[in-house]
């Protein structure tokens, strides 16, 4: 606890002391706005529309209130009692940004979760260094141009939902309140170079450790295993990603990306479980004795492909005027973990999603919008069964102003063919969710 109340003071106080010297309308090269001008911005774009006049510090914050109403039910045998959920307010949560333009080009990002539902107290949630441009060597065109390298410990670029959902106390970039039922977040270790060789075209290769931590223990084949007492190999993950993205007229703006991410196998890769902040619906289908941190993945599933994974997403997105239209199709599949026998564990999941969200008044400054959200996919047991979840979400918000959105949200989700013996047998939740957010 005196590490984190060290921490938290270093990091109030560095906020305090630097606001003055460094003005909050600092621009920062290559960056995505964390108010509403940051809505439907994916990668950083490579136009260079910021003169560099010296170091700049930008300290940044977003922070959100939810009010929850929601109803849950099962029909689990025997009886397994859901958590006694009534009418009411969710933990504030919080981030602190901190972004330093070092050099012409050359930008570095620190990332913290003030509170969150897993964690309370104040951690780092990782940082990375941008690269476009290379002053140190006179600022060649061929990298100004067509490269970027960004390194560090930060959320691989796989798939787009990832630039569109909620991120802790980042709630401005998602129209909704939910994050996706099988929500593709983690942070790790590694780099990732980006190509532009024509416009509106993008190719990004990315290699990182594929856990979520730093890690230099070896790791050993289980008992039962018929290497057991081995070494077990902890490869990287590799993960690439091609996309179109052009504004083809003031009225319309298509993009389309593909993306691919894998891993031959480790100790504990979390594609699909490294959000440790938590969902956004606070203990819906848990069980009565069921507590807000440790039960913090309420409404989704992990597919807990922790050994070995491959995962592919196709996203499209099209924007008409205020209309917009984003998908998701995701097949993944890997393995549970560690093989303790000549079979592996292994499965698969397919995830759909779709969304149309239409904004207007000047500045669309208010939008509405509705998701569907289906994952299917098998479940491992003394004999493995197929099981499915599907969400609706309907919501609307209000930009008070570029910093300031209110959303209500009215959510519905079904479980189905879980085991009769599985808190989720015919289990479904809805009802209303109002959530307040700040973004700068």
């Amino acid at each position: 606890m005196k590490m984190i109340a060290k921490q938290l003071t270093v990091a109030i106080a560095l906020a305090i002391f630097t606001l003055p010297a460094f003005s909050q309308k600092e621009k920062i090269q290559f960056y995505r706005p964390a108010d509403q001008k940051g809505i439907n911005a994916f990668e950083t774009a490579k136009t260079d529309t910021v003169e560099f006049n010296g170091l700049k510090v930008k300290v940044g914050g977003n922070f959100t209130q939810q009010f929850q109403s929601l109803k849950h039910s099962n029909t689990s045998t025997p009886e397994v009692k859901l958590y006694p959920l009534t009418t009411g307010f969710n933990l504030a949560t919080a981030n602190l940004n901190f972004d330093i333009q070092l050099e012409d080009g050359i930008r570095v990002s620190l990332e913290n979760y003030m509170s969150s539902r897993h964690h309370s107290e104040f951690w780092v949630k990782g940082g990375y260094i941008q690269v476009d441009k290379l002053p140190m060597f006179g600022n060649p065109e061929w990298f100004t141009k067509y490269l970027t390298v960004k390194i560090g410990h930060f959320m691989p670029n796989y798939g787009d939902q990832h630039f569109r959902r909620s991120d802790n106390g980042n709630t401005i970039m998602n129209a909704f309140v939910g994050n996706y039922i099988m929500d593709a977040f983690t942070t790790e270790i590694g780099g990732e170079v980006y190509v532009r060789p024509i416009n509106n075209v993008f190719v990004m290769l990315g290699m990182n450790a594929g856990i979520i931590n730093g890690d230099v223990k070896e790791a050993y084949y289980p008992t039962g295993n018929p290497q057991a007492g081995e070494v077990l190999k902890k490869s990287p993950s590799i993960y690439a990603k091609a996309g179109y993205d052009s504004q083809i007229s003031d009225d319309l703006r298509v993009r389309l990306t593909g993306s691919i991410y894998t891993n031959a196998g480790t100790t504990r890769n979390t594609l699909y479980a490294g959000d440790r902040t938590g969902s956004r619906y606070y203990m819906v289908v848990e069980a009565e004795n069921a507590t807000t941190a440790a039960n913090f993945t309420s409404g989704q599933i992990n597919p807990a492909f922790q050994h070995k994974v491959t995962a592919i997403s196709i996203n499209p997105f099209v924007k008409f005027q205020g209309l917009e239209v984003f998908g998701t199709y995701e097949m993944a599949s890997g393995i549970k973990q560690l093989p303790a026998g000549p079979t592996p564990d292994s499965r698969s999941f397919n995830q759909l999603a779709g969304e149309v969200v239409y904004r207007f008044f000047p500045r669309e400054q208010v939008f509405v919008g509705a998701r569907y959200n289906k994952v299917s996919g098998t479940l491992d047991a003394a004999t493995p069964y197929d099981i499915s979840i599907d969400r609706i979400q309907i919501a609307a918000g209000w930009f008070a102003t570029k910093n300031m959105l209110l959303k209500l949200e009215y959510v519905t989700q079904n479980y189905k063919d879980f085991a009769a013996t599985d808190i989720r047998n015919g289990a479904k939740f809805s009802g209303i969710m109002l959530e307040a957010a700040i973004g700068f």
